[in-house]
């Protein structure tokens, strides 16, 4: 990658463009069978007791960059978290260890719960 493929990439994590998903983009993109790895980030008692979306892949922020191995780069990562805030750390981690094919959950579990989206406690 040329050092302005790696600036650019910085730039669109850190602006946000082309990075974030709507709940109800996402809902219809995991309805639709598309292979996405949703790579929650909350910590294991949030994503617990709070409920998460099926089929995500819990991984605590902190635990991230030891993890980035168990993360596929052969999909979409959608990163998720409470609010947001945290995804967006996590998203940055992972565009700097080269993922290109990220995305951040607008308003994280808040905004899905928000759009009446299904969650588990399984």
């Amino acid at each position: 990658m040329t050092l302005w493929q790696q600036i650019n990439q910085w730039w669109q994590t850190a602006s946000g463009a082309t990075t974030r998903i709507d709940p109800a983009e996402l809902h219809a993109a995991l309805t639709a069978k598309t292979p996405i790895y949703l790579l929650d980030v909350r910590s294991a008692s949030e994503f617990k007791q709070d409920g998460h979306i099926a089929g995500a892949h819990l991984i605590p922020l902190g635990d991230l960059p030891a993890k980035l191995a168990q993360v596929p780069r052969d999909r979409m990562v959608v990163c998720v978290c409470r609010s947001g805030a945290r995804s967006s750390a996590a998203l940055s981690q992972l565009a700097q260890a080269g993922f290109t094919n990220i995305r951040n959950l607008s308003g994280g579990m808040m905004g899905w719960n928000r759009a009446n989206l299904p969650t588990t406690r399984k």
